[in-house]
């Protein structure tokens, strides 16, 4: 059954742009993870400082595993792809879970 794991990420008004960079360069390696389908970052339209990191997974084992794997140690280490340290754009964060119950798609 496939799973969804949304990080809600408050960033600042200014820093908005900055997270949209750092997640468009990041390595990808979560691309090559066993189970993954898909990943979206979702910018705010209506005046929330929330960003959504939503990604899409098999199952369970297939997100755990990712998290326990040494590319997302990396990924997630603040350390930038030419080895300097950024400092956090975030504020705050926390992990939201759900999995799919009921979907739909476009009728032709």
């Amino acid at each position: 059954m496939t799973v969804i794991r949304i990080n809600a990420i408050t960033v600042p008004d200014q820093g908005g742009d900055e997270l949209a960079r750092r997640f468009a360069g990041r390595a990808g390696a979560v691309e090559h993870a066993q189970g993954f389908e898909g990943f979206e970052l979702l910018r705010p339209t209506d005046g929330r400082t929330t960003w959504l990191v939503v990604t899409r997974w098999r199952d369970e084992e297939a997100f755990q595993a990712w998290v326990a794997s040494p590319a997302f140690a990396h990924g997630h280490s603040g350390v930038g792809a030419q080895g300097q340290d950024k400092p956090p754009v975030a504020v705050g964060s926390e992990l939201w879970s759900y999995e799919v119950e009921l979907g739909a798609g476009p009728k032709a």
